[in-house]
Parts: structure tokens; C-alpha cells; sequence
């Protein structure tokens, strides 16, 4: 019986018919107004029968998280992190960066740069020569240890590695060298 009243309210306020007449449309736009403002509570009889489908789907996904149906989610994979570096330069610097990504388990590649390289990091890391190592998750620059451990201490670093939702560190420490 209430369905059968929304839907048919919902008729009413959905057609056109006096609308051109002023006090028919004032009292339609303001009920249509209200309807909106809280949760179109007057709607079709398509738009009830979608919303009582993703109610029982939304039970049933709670029935299965509770019986322990639900397949765990897949790991992220982590963006990946690479350190360019200039050989015999600031080694103090690139040996804390990489004590500090070992900290927090990232694994991470080192690269030694070269002169096409080295014009391609301080393109996208905006940094200057003796600036180096600068550490890139992905596309993006983070920047030199100081630049590092901020991020880390922020956030930002693990948001940039694992996404805007985070994930979990991975399990060891490991790292490659090229």
C-alpha cells in the first residue's frame, strides 16, 4: 500500500501536466525540492525495486563476511622506488636513504646515473647537481634523505607507494642494484 502511494506521488510530481500554470508548479517544485533534500523518499517503482536489490545484496554480503565466504583482498603492489645516484658522490646521504626505506621494508632500486639520466632527474625532481640522490616513487620525485624521512613521517611516502588507501609494508626488506 505505501509503494503503491510513493509511486503515484512520484507520478504526480514527475509529470508535466499544470506546470504552466503557476500555483500548480510553485507546490510541485517545492515538493519536489523536498523530496530530494531528504533522500527521495517518492521515487518510481523501478527506482524501489533497485534500491530493495542492493539492500539484499549488501545483506548478504554482511551474511558472507560473517560465515567467512568472503575471498580476502589481493594484496597492492607497491609503486616502485628508485634512487638515482652519481657514483662517489654524497654516498653518506645515499646510505641513509637506504637505511631508511629498508626501515619501513620498501624495496627499492639504485640507479647510477648518467649524463642522459642525470638531465631526465633534475628535469622531473627540479633539483640541483649536488643534489643527488634524489629517490622517485613511480613518476614521482620525493626528493633527497631529508625529503625522504618528512614523507615517511607525514604519510605521504606510504600513500605514494601503496595508493590513497595504504596498505601493509611488504614482509623483508629487499632491494636490486643496477
Amino acid at each position: 500500500m505505501l509503494d503503491l502511494v510513493r509511486t503515484s506521488l512520484h507520478k504526480v510530481l514527475t509529470h508535466t501536466a499544470g506546470d504552466s500554470f503557476l500555483p500548480v508548479r510553485l507546490p510541485k517544485d517545492l515538493a519536489r525540492r523536498v523530496n530530494v533534500a531528504i533522500g527521495e523518499p517518492i521515487c518510481s517503482a523501478a527506482e524501489l525495486e533497485r534500491r530493495r536489490a542492493a539492500t539484499a545484496k549488501l545483506e548478504q554480503l554482511k551474511a558472507d563476511v560473517k560465515a567467512g565466504k568472503v575471498a580476502p583482498a589481493a594484496p597492492r603492489e607497491p609503486a616502485p622506488i628508485t634512487i638515482y645516484f652519481e657514483k662517489d658522490r654524497n654516498v653518506r646521504q645515499l646510505v641513509r636513504i637506504k637505511e631508511a626505506l629498508e626501515a619501513r621494508n620498501y624495496k627499492f632500486t639504485e640507479l647510477e646515473v648518467d649524463a642522459a639520466t642525470k638531465s631526465y632527474v633534475m628535469r622531473e625532481s627540479r633539483c640541483k647537481e649536488d643534489e643527488l640522490p634524489i629517490v622517485f616513487v613511480a613518476t614521482t620525485p620525493v626528493g633527497g634523505y631529508n625529503d625522504v624521512v618528512e614523507a615517511d613521517v607525514s604519510g605521504k611516502l606510504a600513500t605514494l607507494v601503496f595508493g590513497a588507501y595504504g596498505a601493509d609494508a611488504p614482509a623483508k626488506p629487499a632491494h636490486a642494484k643496477a
